[in-house]
């Protein structure tokens, strides 16, 4: 593996190439991606493609990525745009790319700004609250959540949070009629540290849900994209947006093993089967 900084005029993006580039087969690289995920969330899946040159990267304020344009927010359009200037960096043409979460919103993004970038996309529960019939209630209830968080700390927020997430189907006012959850109950601390930075849990990556994809230009695309859901998500917001979003680009999403965090080991302790994952993402690749 060799870790590389592509220095751009708002960030100083670091990213890293683990083989050969150009790649030893011909095949594109394949990316790995999240939001607000760094590269560090990849270290159980970058094994187990060891026969491919695979890039992982931390977004722009994340991790070792440091900003210097003095924000604080996080825009797809904006990570699209750090996203095609790496592509273009790695000089190797279109790449192949997993990217999870907010990672796949972004990767929406570019694939709408810059189709040429991106051979195969698997867009891995993007949350997008525009494809949902109950997108003013997912806001509301994260409006809720960033409340918890404002006001309590990163437990109580997270807590809150993980209620938002696990609920399955729409958004009612049974969900709202709930009392706000223990952190205690979550494992999580319940001492507020002070901090108000998180960027899961505050506005800052408000953008990301309020995303509006562009259908038409993705159907356009000279890019294959496919949307993948989680066995265990199916029925909660991530598998409901990935099961709309798929639906509206006129496909059926495909089913991965495990949950949202499928692809992770037991590093950040909510384990999935990254090696069932890795089965299944690799099968996928090569349907091209």
């Amino acid at each position: 593996m060799t870790q590389h900084t592509l220095e751009l005029a708002e960030v100083d993006l670091v990213y890293d190439v683990h083989g050969p580039l150009p790649t030893a087969d011909g095949r594109p690289p394949l990316m790995m991606l999240g939001q607000p995920m760094d590269a560090s969330g990849f270290q159980a899946q970058v094994p187990l493609f060891a026969d491919r040159t695979v890039v992982t990267y931390d977004p722009r304020g994340l991790g070792r990525s440091r900003r210097k344009d003095g924000g604080v927010t996080n825009e797809p359009a904006t990570q699209a745009e750090d996203l095609h200037a790496l592509i273009d960096a790695l000089g190797v043409g279109p790449v192949d790319m997993l990217a999870s979460s907010g990672g796949a919103v972004s990767a929406l993004a570019l694939v709408t700004a810059h189709p040429h970038d991106v051979a195969t996309l698997v867009a891995h529960e993007p949350p997008i609250d525009a494809v949902l019939p109950d997108a003013d209630a997912v806001h509301r209830a994260r409006v809720a959540y960033t409340r918890v968080y404002t006001d309590k700390g990163w437990g109580a927020g997270m807590a809150a949070f993980i209620a938002l997430t696990s609920w399955e189907g729409e958004i009612t006012e049974e969900y709202f009629a709930q009392p706000v959850p223990d952190p205690a109950a979550f494992g999580m601390p319940t001492q507020d540290d002070g901090s108000r930075d998180d960027p899961l849990l505050s506005d800052r990556s408000w953008a990301v849900p309020l995303y509006e994809p562009d259908i038409e230009a993705l159907k356009a695309a000279q890019t294959r994209i496919v949307v993948a859901v989680g066995e265990e998500s199916l029925k909660v917001y991530t598998g409901r947006t990935a099961f709309a979003l798929a639906e509206r680009l006129g496909q059926q999403p495909t089913v991965f093993p495990s949950h949202h965090g499928g692809f992770v080991g037991g590093e950040f302790g909510y384990a999935g089967q990254p090696e069932a994952f890795a089965v299944k993402l690799r099968s996928v690749l090569d349907e091209r």
